[in-house]
Order: structure tokens, then C-alpha cells, then sequence
């Protein structure tokens, strides 16, 4: 029996995007776009000051990395724009030798950034354990709504009542529609209430000047030497590292959100070729936004291309035809949506009194770690490190429990089996030349390794240790039970690690 093959109609329909085929997605994605791009401008605005360059420099930035990476990056529906994280690295940069040199460090940071994913960089993830994911995200939370407290200090005080009706709108409109994103309403209706009534608030237009026209490409003013290299090279490459542990971190919790997979070595090489874009628009660079992220894909429900693409694209729209309207937004209505960005990101299970009294100590100790890092630093990639090499510490302390030594001597007298059970590795190694006995032992001793992993030269130089300490008494030892990867490891090794004592 056969079966036809698919016509050349069907193909092509399998190939097209959701967006392309289901009217539903296709305003979702369209809607969620413009949510973000209204969110990105005050935040553009505000990164561009901690750069110390002008406001257009990263509304540029975010307009071409979020374009850009919806074309080559690897996670769908994740937001790529300029970001606090990259301005706080390259800020000293411009500040000491000049926007030119700033431009120049971007596009060299989009070239380490591709090496470094096609290095595979991206697999390191898979040692971020939960605990620090956990604590990453509600670090995260914490940082979003402390980023708003600024913008509810020492302000007019219709600002405040402006900020809970957002909030409330938010909440209660979606049990009536979720056709409309609620956070865009909210910020139509208190931009319409404000400029009606006209109530004197913060407005967008108070954080700095939106640009008029497009950008233009062009290479950075600077000298093309090796002493220019010298100068931007270590921003270039903290800057590489920095945006790609955000970006990655990010999609991995997309993944989680939407229960989707994405390709982290893509998302990497996607990030160094939208920096190196970026740069040669005149750009301050950027890479994934968790924020403006969780509002495309939380809260507004995009899934596709598509919003990341209209967001970066609305984002000049807004700047270039629609900026006085765009100026007279309230910053309490962005605010307001932000809060809420905040309360949703947050992992409200990790912190109830059930989770917290069946989780190992170390895995909550690891996440209070993670969190009290990055909310001191302001840094994610700090806390992230700081919290992951704290679960190794904790895990090898553990593991290092976990290699037992029995002995059962023969009745007669004349040999001895030690039997290992474990893991040996350089924590659990250091306590076995203590477990035997050498003095009133058998002349005949047996290591049993059967039930024993050997990981590294540490074991082999305290297997080799035992031998001799035995070997100096005139008893021989027999170390039995090896498997495959433990004997081709004790034999390249064993006998020539005493020199290095």
C-alpha cells in the first residue's frame, strides 16, 4: 500500500510560520511587539544615560539588535535590545577614551561572541543548576521592581493613584478580554486620562529626546591599530561574556515558560552578529532583555519571530512618526506595567514554607547566595557564577562523603580485602590513605574497586600513596574490580605522580 507524497501546497503550508496561517497569532504577536516597544523606550533612554551617551544611541541599539535577532537569533519570542548589564560594562569605556572607541569595542564583542558560540560555549549551561536558575529569576524580580522605585520617589502625588490603576487594570481586564493586552490598555487609558485632564506627571518625554530619523551605517571613529585593539579588547570581551550568560540564561527560561527547546549555539553566534550590527549602526549594544522578555512572552503570550522583529521596528515607528504621543505616555503607566513584570517573574513557590521545608539546605542556601549577589552587584552574570560554584562546593562536599572502606580479613590470617565503594575524586580521595591499616594488617592486602569510580590523578596519587606505605612494611597490595575508564586512568597514571611531591 502506498501512500501519496504531499503536494508542493502542503509543503509549503508546513513550512510557513503560525503567524502567516492563524489570524489569532498574528495579533497576538503584533500586539505583544507594540507592548514591548512602548516598555523599551524609558528603559533605552535610561541605559543610554548609565552609558553617558545620547538617548537616540540606544533606542538605535535596541531597534537594530531586536531586528536583527529575530532573523539569526535561536530562541523565538525572546527580546534582544540595549540592556543595564552591557551600558554598566562599557560605560568607563566611553567615559575615558570616547564614543568611537565604544562603537568599536560592540562590534569586536559581537566577534567574540561568535567565536565563542561556535567554541560551544553555550553547553556550559547545562552546569547552571536549578537552585542558582531559581535564584537568577527571582534576583531578577527584585531587580525590575527596584529599577521603578527611582521613578516613584520624590514625585507628584498623582503618580501614585495613576500607578495602582494600572495595576487594577491590569489584573481585572483580562477576565474580561484577553484579546487586547491588558498592559497596553492600561497605558492608552492613563495616557488618555493624564493628557485629558492634563495632570502634570513624569511623562517619557522627561527622560531625553527621541530620535527623528533612522540610523546610518558607518565605521567607528577610530584608529585602526593594535593599540586601539589593546584598548578595547578587555571591555569587548567582558562585555561578550556578560551579554551571552543573560542571553542564555534567558532562553533557558523561555524554554521552561513555554515548554519549547531552542538552540543556544545559534542564540550565540545570533547575539555577535546582531552587536556586530549594532556597532556599525552607531549602536551602544545590548542582548537579551529579561524584562521586556517576560512582557512579550508571560504576559503578553507571544511565541513567534514575529514580535521580537515588531518590537525593534515599532520601536522607530514610535520614535519617528508618533514620538510627541509617545512623549506624553505617563511614566507611571510603564511603571505600572513593570511592577506587574516583576510580581509575575517571581517564583512565589520557591519561597512558601512547604518548598522551603523539603529542599536540602544547600540548594536554598545556593539560591539566597544567587539572590544576595546579584541584587548587591546588579549584576546577573556575578550571581549567576557565584551561585554555580557554590553548588559545586556544596555537591563535592557531599559526593566527598560518599567513599566507604570496609575490611574483611581471612580466617586464616594471611591477606585482607579492603572493599572501596564511591566516587574517588580529589574531596573523597584525600581522606582514603587514612582508612587502612598498615601496621597490624596481613602481609597480603587486596583494594577491592569494583563498586568505586576513579575520576582523577588525586585518587591515583592516594591509591599509589597506600601502595607504598604498605610497600615500606614489605606487604603487598593487589588493587582488583578496576572498570574500563578507572584502569586506562590508574594505569597512565599510577607510579608517576610521586615526582611532583
Amino acid at each position: 500500500m502506498s501512500t501519496s507524497a504531499p503536494s508542493p501546497t502542503a509543503r509549503l503550508r508546513g513550512l510557513r510560520p503560525d503567524w502567516l496561517s492563524d489570524p489569532k497569532v498574528w495579533r497576538t504577536e503584533v500586539l505583544a511587539g507594540l507592548v514591548v516597544a512602548l516598555a523599551l523606550i524609558p528603559e533605552a533612554i535610561s541605559f543610554s544615560i548609565i552609558a553617558g551617551v545620547d538617548p537616540a544611541i540606544g533606542l538605535f541599539a535596541s531597534f537594530t539588535m531586536a531586528v536583527t535577532i529575530s532573523i539569526v537569533g535561536g530562541r523565538r519570542a525572546m527580546i534582544s535590545a540595549a540592556t543595564g548589564a552591557v551600558a554598566l560594562v562599557i560605560a568607563p569605556l566611553n567615559r575615558e577614551h570616547g564614543f568611537g572607541y565604544l562603537v568599536a569595542a560592540v562590534i569586536l564583542a559581537g566577534v567574540f561572541q561568535i567565536v565563542l558560540g561556535v567554541l560551544g560555549v553555550a553547553k556550559l549551561m547545562r552546569f547552571v543548576p536549578r537552585s542558582v536558575m531559581v535564584g537568577f529569576v527571582n534576583a531578577l524580580a527584585i531587580l525590575i521592581f527596584m529599577a521603578q522605585v527611582p521613578e516613584m520617589h520624590d514625585v507628584p502625588w498623582p503618580v501614585y493613584p495613576l500607578i495602582a490603576a494600572g495595576l487594577a487594570l491590569m489584573v481585572f481586564f483580562p477576565k474580561v478580554t484577553t484579546v487586547i493586552p491588558a498592559p497596553l490598555v492600561s497605558i492608552v487609558i492613563l495616557t488618555v486620562i493624564t493628557v485629558a485632564a492634563g495632570i502634570a506627571v513624569p511623562t517619557v518625554g522627561d527622560k531625553g529626546e527621541l530620535p527623528s530619523s533612522l540610523p546610518v551605517p558607518g565605521l567607528p571613529d577610530v584608529p585602526f591599530t593594535t593599540d586601539t585593539l589593546a584598548t578595547i579588547a578587555p571591555y569587548a570581551l567582558a562585555m561578550a561574556l556578560v551579554g551571552l550568560m543573560e542571553s542564555l540564561m534567558t532562553a533557558k527560561l523561555v524554554d521552561d515558560i513555554t515548554d519549547t527547546h531552542s538552540s543556544k549555539k545559534r542564540e550565540s553566534i545570533g547575539q555577535g552578529i546582531a552587536n556586530i550590527v549594532t556597532g556599525f549602526f552607531g549602536g551602544m549594544g545590548g542582548c537579551a532583555m529579561i524584562g521586556q522578555t517576560m512582557i512579550n512572552v508571560r504576559v503578553s503570550g507571544a511565541r513567534t519571530r514575529l514580535s521580537t522583529f515588531l518590537a525593534g521596528s515599532f520601536l522607530m515607528v514610535l520614535c519617528i512618526v508618533f514620538g510627541p504621543v509617545v512623549s506624553d505616555i505617563p511614566m507611571a503607566a510603564l511603571v505600572a506595567v513593570m511592577v506587574m513584570v516583576s510580581f509575575a517573574t517571581f517564583d512565589w513557590h520557591s519561597i512558601a514554607p512547604k518548598t522551603l521545608k523539603r529542599m536540602p539546605a544547600g540548594e536554598i542556601a545556593v539560591m539566597v547566595i544567587t539572590v544576595t549577589c546579584v541584587v548587591a552587584t546588579d549584576n546577573l552574570a556575578i550571581g549567576v557564577v557565584v551561585g554555580s560554584v557554590t553548588a559545586m562546593v556544596i555537591f563535592a562536599k557531599r559526593v566527598a562523603h560518599l567513599a566507604n572502606v570496609t575490611a574483611v580479613t581471612d580466617p586464616d590470617g594471611s591477606s585482607v580485602v579492603y572493599s572501596v565503594t564511591g566516587e574517588l575524586f580529589f574531596a573523597s580521595s584525600n581522606d582514603l590513605v587514612g582508612q587502612f591499616h598498615y601496621a597490624t594488617d596481613p602481609d597480603k592486602v587486596v583494594i577491592d574497586l569494583s563498586a568505586a569510580h576513579i575520576w582523577d590523578a588525586s585518587s591515583v596519587a592516594a591509591l599509589d600513596a597506600i601502595e607504598t606505605k604498605y610497600a615500606q612494611r614489605g606487604k603487598a597490595v593487589e588493587i582488583i574490580g578496576l572498570n574500563k575508564p578507572s584502569a586506562r586512568i590508574h594505569e597512565r597514571l599510577s607510579g608517576e605522580l610521586a615526582g611532583s611531591h
